[in-house]
């Protein structure tokens, strides 16, 4: 089976948009894949943080992917395993300024502030590829927002084997899993769901109870036509094609077949109607995130299991790259 790396930053309840986007496909990619699932809590660092938050954050994301059917075995946090700052290092030695100054999600993030940013948000590309290779993964579940990273993490992998006289790092694929949403803003249809984004009600996250789902669906932005009876008719409807995407991934349907059965309708009896579908879908999540969260020090222990076998794996081939560039053991 092929190796799958795939990380979730910890910096809040992962939300709708995470689980339709990327978690509800791990899950299911677990029967043929040969997974490794981190949360990646140096990541988290880049940007403000304060050590409580992380702590909380970091056991409650744990609980939640848990919740969704991860398997304990498969997850741990970053800062568990030695192997991703050794192998990030070696990696900010090998990547060059000119690949990192092209990476927008720096210039995304930094803004017009980005001399005050921490150096740590300027390199984390090079950490990432190291997340990935530490384990010689060759398949990394992503978004369109993320193949930029991918691309320099295989240019890394290239120049490493080239200076060393070596192929000792394969090449990754990024893929989309076909099952793989895009879910937007419910105050904004032409931005991504974001847990930074100020506004709860923005987003639906995985331990939202049925009253507040139905809250927010119901206040989510729409506008005054009724639903079109054709996908075409969404035209450039932003809330309107994000709430009919959202009932279409979370019940498996087409946006085709959601808009056969609500055209002609008004927004009423569709967010009534993707009101229950999101708590009939999300409601059970919740309810184990809820209960595995009553015990940390079982999280705790699922996760240092985790970190176990991720430094079986990553142990050796970080230890080979060490003993390629000439480091003494």
């Amino acid at each position: 089976m092929q190796r799958v790396f795939s990380g979730i930053q910890p910096t809040g309840i992962p939300h709708l948009g995470n689980y339709l986007g990327a978690i509800r496909n791990w899950a299911a990619m677990q029967a043929d894949h040969d997974c490794v699932f981190c949360l990646v809590d140096m990541h988290s660092l880049t940007m403000p943080w304060t050590p409580e938050d992380l702590r909380k954050q970091t056991l409650g994301s744990a609980a939640c992917l848990l919740a969704t059917g991860i398997e304990p075995t498969r997850l741990y946090n970053q800062s568990a395993v030695s192997a991703h700052a050794r192998l990030g290092w070696i990696f900010n030695c090998v990547s060059r300024l000119g690949w990192l100054n092209r990476m927008t999600q720096f210039k995304d993030k930094a803004g017009k502030n980005r001399e005050n940013h921490s150096a740590g948000l300027y390199v984390y590309p090079n950490l990432m590829a190291a997340d990935i290779l530490a384990f010689h993964a060759t398949r990394v579940p992503v978004g369109d927002d993320q193949k930029q990273h991918i691309e320099l993490a295989n240019d890394i992998a290239q120049k490493f084997n080239h200076d060393m006289g070596t192929d000792f790092f394969p090449q990754i694929e990024a893929f989309i899993p076909p099952a793989a949403a895009r879910v937007m803003s419910l105050r904004d249809g032409t931005k991504k769901m974001s847990k930074s984004d100020p506004s709860e009600q923005s987003r639906i996250v995985l331990t939202d109870t049925p009253d507040e789902i139905a809250l927010k669906i119901r206040r989510a932005k729409t506008d005054s036509d009724v639903l079109p009876s054709e996908v075409e008719g969404l035209g450039d409807r932003a809330e309107a094609r994000n709430l009919v995407a959202i009932y279409a991934a979370m019940s498996d349907e087409t946006m085709s077949d959601v808009l056969a059965r609500f055209g002609g309708q008004g927004f009423g009896p569709f967010k009534s109607a993707l009101a229950d579908l999101l708590v009939e879908k999300i409601g059970p999540v919740a309810t184990e995130t809820a209960r595995l969260m009553q015990n940390e020090d079982h999280i705790i222990s699922v996760l240092r299991t985790g970190a176990d076998r991720a430094r079986e794996i990553s142990e050796p081939i970080v230890q080979e790259a060490e003993r390629l560039v000439g480091f003494i053991r």
